[in-house]
């Protein structure tokens, strides 16, 4: 596999939103979304689980289920999650900024993306084939930055768990429709996924007292 480092504008400057707890780090959103300062809500108020926010596709004997780690999303997820899912890109930080200089995009869409063994035996999986398509345009992975020991073999054993930030070009706008492939196995649900987050951005608003 070729081995990705993942880079920075993404996680910008570090600033509390108006309204947010004081006990939640938040940035700027991707480059994508940044002109959508209407979509970024105060977080450490939502109530969804990642589960909510997860697309899911089966193949071959595993299945894969992908987050987008954007702040217009993941600031929808109680604080537990928000706070575990930012402290991934966080510490990624370094790999984000290097990617930035050597690529000279401005943002980057990065998501957590784990394969899961589903038979017994070994399975397989190809990190480059997980494709997302937005905007009208297929996005390959710009880079992969390995969570798990052994991400790097590309295989699993039943039951057992892979995954890594995957680092796609700014240009991703996962406040849009967007459709999700790995191989031949592909999955549309986003804009259903984006009505939950919408519903969810509003109930924020509320608990935050902003109108």
């Amino acid at each position: 596999m070729r081995r990705i480092a993942i880079g920075g504008a993404l996680l910008g400057a570090l600033a509390c939103t108006a309204g947010a707890r004081t006990d939640v780090v938040t940035t700027t959103p991707s480059a994508a979304s940044r002109d959508s300062s209407r979509l970024l809500v105060p977080a450490g108020f939502g109530s969804l689980k990642q589960e909510d926010v997860a697309i899911r596709l089966s193949r071959r004997g595993l299945q894969v289920r992908a987050i987008p780690l954007d702040e217009t999303i993941i600031r929808v997820l109680s604080p537990d999650s928000y706070r575990a899912l930012r402290e991934q890109l966080t510490s990624r930080r370094p790999a984000l900024d290097s990617l930035a200089r050597r690529t000279g995009l401005g943002g980057f869409s990065v998501w957590l993306v784990r394969f899961h063994g589903l038979e017994q035996g070994e399975t397989f999986f190809s990190p480059m084939e997980f494709i997302i398509t937005s905007v009208g345009r297929d996005f390959r992975p710009i880079d992969v930055l390995p969570i798990t020991p052994g991400f790097g073999q590309q295989r699993l054993r039943q039951r057992e768990v892979q995954q890594a930030l995957f680092v796609f070009d700014g240009q991703v706008d996962v406040n849009q429709p967007i459709t999700v492939q790995y191989e031949t196995t592909r999955n549309t649900d986003w804009a259903v996924v984006l009505s939950r987050i919408e519903r969810e951005r509003a109930l924020v608003r509320s608990r935050a007292g902003i109108k």
